[in-house]
């Protein structure tokens, strides 16, 4: 580990220990929480600044814009001492909390509605995406949470499987950092480039959608490369891709038992009940809104106000996450991630037009 690394990871222990939520620190409750407004204050004013940015640069979107920021800002003045305590909450507190609202848009239900002809495409496209990031990034020599971050941020939902996996996983800043530049630099190519790919193959409007739903990695993206294809490509591709996004489920389960296991030394009689002592209850917050929407107790006139509010939670996470991050840590990355992105992107695509081939969708 680099110089550089050692003392980020020092300042992210500080972090930790400075969060309310880690450490009953003296002194009234009140104090501890208001110790938390420069840095909050601080994340929510770069994410108002990219929310407007990405209303004029809708392609590239306010997340990838808050970031981004973030970096810049944190590469000329690091952030001082007393907003790092608002700074690690928003990026922790504020990201679990946009995983819940996402769940109030989705429904069990659709799942079915994808139909028998989807399921076998986003199966097949999540299991092949994250095996070939585990192989690729052994082979190119990717640290575990550099590799693990982009395989689940291509295989899944861009930047909220990134940011839910970060929750569990507690990755470093700069690997979460560059992980989100490397899934949004696909994100932006594919807005560009599968429209007219779409044209060339001939794909209908359901082909397309389930393409884009399953090969294109964030929302935002599916919604801007599906609205220029064609409204039926547009609802199928959402729907399609809001199934998608319950992979953070089962996805992050696992990896909250490795990741403990792997740093206690657990026995496998014992990992059960130690998984539980540790697990994420957000992802219980996350089942329980996707429960409340599959009943129907959340109108359907809330559900765009609901996906901006979860889209806001996440900039403002993301721009906290950027002014933790050190550039120069981000720099050392090299090109590895990069390749590592282009080579999922390529086989997720590829994977997804193959499948519907071979049920039937093309």
């Amino acid at each position: 580990m680099s110089a550089e690394q050692t003392t980020h990871q020092a300042v992210r222990q500080d972090t930790r220990a400075s969060s309310p939520s880690r450490v009953a620190a003296p002194g009234p409750a009140g104090a501890r929480w208001a110790g938390l407004v420069p840095g909050i204050a601080a994340a929510a004013a770069i994410a108002a600044a990219a929310t407007a940015a990405g209303g004029l640069l809708p392609v590239v979107g306010a997340p990838v814009i808050a970031i981004v920021a973030g970096i810049a800002v944190a590469g000329v003045r690091p952030v001082p001492p007393r907003m790092v305590p608002g700074v690690a909450f928003t990026s922790k507190a504020v990201l679990q909390g946009s995983i819940v609202v996402l769940g109030l848009n989705l429904s069990l239900s659709q799942v079915l509605a994808t139909g028998r002809s989807s399921l076998p495409v986003l199966i097949g496209t999540l299991v092949l995406g994250l095996a070939v990031a585990a192989v690729a990034g052994r082979i190119l020599g990717l640290r575990g949470d550099l590799q693990l971050l982009i395989g689940v941020g291509t295989a899944i939902c861009g930047a909220s499987a990134i940011a839910a996996t970060d929750a569990v996983i507690d990755a470093d800043d700069a690997d979460v950092s560059y992980a989100i530049a490397t899934i949004f630099t696909f994100n932006v190519v594919a807005v560009l480039a599968y429209p007219t790919l779409g044209h060339v193959l001939g794909l209908s409007q359901h082909a397309f959608g389930l393409w884009a739903g399953t090969a294109v990695n964030d929302m935002s993206s599916v919604v801007a490369s599906t609205t220029v294809y064609g409204h039926g490509a547009l609802q199928y591709g959402v729907v399609v891709k809001l199934t998608r996004t319950l992979a953070i489920i089962p996805i992050c389960l696992a990896l909250a038992a490795w990741r403990h296991r792997q740093t206690s030394g657990l026995s496998q009689s014992a990992g059960a009940t130690a998984v539980w002592r540790i697990f994420p209850y957000f992802i219980i917050g996350f089942v329980v809104a996707v429960a409340i929407n599959s009943v129907g107790a959340v109108p359907a006139a809330w559900h765009q106000g609901l996906a901006d509010v979860a889209t806001w939670m996440i900039t403002a996470a993301l721009a906290a996450i950027g002014l933790s991050t050190r550039p120069r840590a981000i720099r050392a990355a090299g090109a590895k991630p990069m390749v590592l992105g282009a080579v999922l992107w390529a086989t997720v695509g590829l994977t997804s037009l193959a499948l519907q081939s071979l049920t039937g969708g093309l």
